[in-house]
C-alpha cells in the first residue's frame, strides 16, 4: 500500500518531538506533589555556614544584603559572612567590611565571573575555615530569615548539596522582570521540585545554594561561562543529588531591561552548549551503567531541546502542515493534524500548569502572556549564541538601575 511520503515524514517528526514533551510532562507529573514541611524547631541547631557572595562592584546592594544576613534567625556564632569583592573599582570591600563582613580583594588575574572568584577563594581558605557547610548568595540577595534553619535540617537529615527556591524580587519593575518572576515559579515547580520528589537532582542555579564543605573540597567549583551548571554535572559524575528545599527562600534581581537580559541569557546559552559537549557522553554511559536515573536525567535534559524551542518548532510544523493543506492539496490527514495540534496546546497549557499547581496570582498568569515573544527572543538569541563566532563572555548584571 502507497503512503504519502509527507504523512511518513509528519509521523516521524511527530514521534520525535514526542520524546521531548514526554520528558516535560513526566517532570510536570514529579511535582504534583507539593514539598514536605520541615520542622526546624524541633532541635538546637548545630551546622557552621560560612556564607560567601561574590561580588564586582556591588557598593550599592552590598551594605543592605551583609545587614539582612547578620539579622537572620539563626546563632551569631555558628555562621560567618565572606565576601569576595573581585576587581572591585568602587568601595564594595570597604563599605562591606563596614558592614560586618569578612572581605577577601581579589585584583589578581582577569577578571572571568563568579566562577573564577569562588574557586580562588576555596583554594585560600576553605581548609583553614572552621566550617561544616557553604552557602553562596549573589550580591543582591535578600535572604528569608529561616533560611540557615531549614538548610540546618535538611543536612541533619543527611543531603550533601540543597538548592533553596530562587525567587524574583523585582516583578514590578517592567515587563522582564515579571515574566522572570511567573518563570521562576514554574521553573521552580517542574524543574526543580518534580526531580527532587522523582529522587532525581535539581538544578544548581548559582545562588541560594548549600554544600556540605567536604564536597567542595573534593570537587572545586566549576568551570567556564556556565561554572553552576557544569558543577551540577561534576555532582552528578560522582553521584551526588542536588535535592530541592522550596521553605529556604533566597530573593534576587532579575534585569530590568530586555537589552540587560540579553546579554546574560547569551552567556548561559553559550556555557550550556559548551557544557553539554564535554558531558553528555559520560553521563549517558554511567547513568546505563551505573542503573543511576539521576544521572540519565542530566543526559537528556542537556540533549533535548527546550521548552522554548520545542514550543516554536512544534508551532511551525502545525502550521505547514495546515497551509498545505489549504493551499496545495490534502497531503496530511485532519488526524495526524490534530495530533500536532494537541501537542501545540498541550505545550501552551504546560506553564499555566506550572503556575495552578503554585497557586500563583493572576498577575503571574497576565505576565505569562509575554511568553510567545521571549519563545522568539530566546530561540533566536540560542541560535547566535550556539553558532555565532562572536566571542561570548561574562559581564556584570546591574542592580537597582534603568539603563
Amino acid at each position: 500500500m502507497w503512503v504519502d511520503p509527507f504523512i511518513t515524514i509528519s509521523v516521524i517528526l511527530l514521534l520525535m518531538l514526542l520524546f521531548p514533551l514526554s520528558y516535560l510532562l513526566l517532570l510536570a507529573i514529579g511535582a504534583i506533589r507539593p514539598a514536605s514541611t520541615l520542622e526546624i524547631y524541633h532541635r538546637s541547631p548545630s551546622t557552621r555556614f560560612m556564607i560567601v557572595i561574590p561580588a564586582h562592584n556591588e557598593v550599592g546592594v552590598i551594605r543592605a544584603t551583609v545587614s539582612r544576613l547578620l539579622a537572620i534567625d539563626y546563632p551569631a556564632h555558628l555562621f560567618s559572612i565572606h565576601i569576595i569583592a573581585d576587581h572591585c573599582s568602587d568601595d564594595t570591600a570597604e563599605v562591606a567590611r563596614h558592614a560586618g563582613a569578612v572581605v577577601h580583594e581579589r585584583n589578581e588575574g582577569p577578571r572571568t565571573g563568579k566562577g573564577a572568584a569562588l574557586s580562588w577563594l576555596f583554594q585560600r581558605i576553605l581548609k583553614k575555615e572552621q566550617c561544616d557547610a557553604v552557602v553562596i548568595f549573589d550580591a543582591d540577595t535578600r535572604v528569608d530569615p529561616e533560611f540557615l534553619r531549614v538548610m540546618d535540617e535538611r543536612l541533619a537529615q543527611g543531603d550533601q548539596v540543597i538548592q533553596g527556591q530562587h525567587v524574583i524580587s523585582n516583578p514590578d519593575q517592567g515587563w522582564f522582570p515579571a515574566l522572570t518572576w511567573a518563570m521562576f515559579l514554574i521553573d521552580n515547580r517542574f524543574q526543580n521540585l518534580g526531580r527532587s520528589n522523582l529522587g532525581w537532582s535539581a538544578k544548581n542555579m548559582g545562588d541560594s545554594i548549600c554544600f556540605r564543605v567536604d564536597v567542595l573540597l573534593q570537587l572545586g567549583w566549576g568551570e567556564g561561562l556556565t561554572e553552576d551548571y557544569h558543577l551540577r554535572h561534576k555532582l552528578l559524575l560522582n553521584g551526588i543529588r542536588i535535592a530541592y528545599e522550596p521553605a529556604a527562600i533566597g530573593y534576587g534581581e532579575a534585569p530590568i531591561t530586555w537589552s540587560r537580559a540579553r546579554a546574560q541569557r547569551a552567556r548561559w546559552l553559550r556555557g550550556t552548549r559548551d557544557t553539554s559537549q564535554q558531558f553528555v557522553k559520560r553521563l549517558l554511559v554511567e547513568g546505563m551503567k551505573r542503573r543511576n536515573l539521576a544521572m540519565l536525567d542530566g543526559a537528556i535534559q542537556a540533549s533535548f531541546p527546550s521548552y522554548s524551542t520545542l514550543s516554536l518548532l512544534s508551532l511551525i510544523l502545525l502550521m505547514i502542515q495546515v497551509l498545505i493543506n489549504y493551499f496545495i492539496k490534502h497531503s496530511f490527514l485532519w488526524p495526524l493534524i490534530g495530533a500536532w495540534a494537541v501537542m501545540v496546546v498541550t505545550l501552551l497549557m504546560y506553564p499555566l500548569v506550572g503556575l495552578a499547581l503554585e497557586r500563583a496570582p493572576a498577575r503571574a498568569y497576565i505576565a505569562i502572556l509575554l511568553g510567545p515573544y521571549f519563545i522568539l527572543w530566546r530561540t533566536w538569541l540560542a541560535f547566535i549564541s550556539r553558532f555565532g563566532r562572536k566571542q561570548v563572555t561574562w559581564i556584570r548584571t546591574e542592580h537597582g538601575k534603568l539603563d
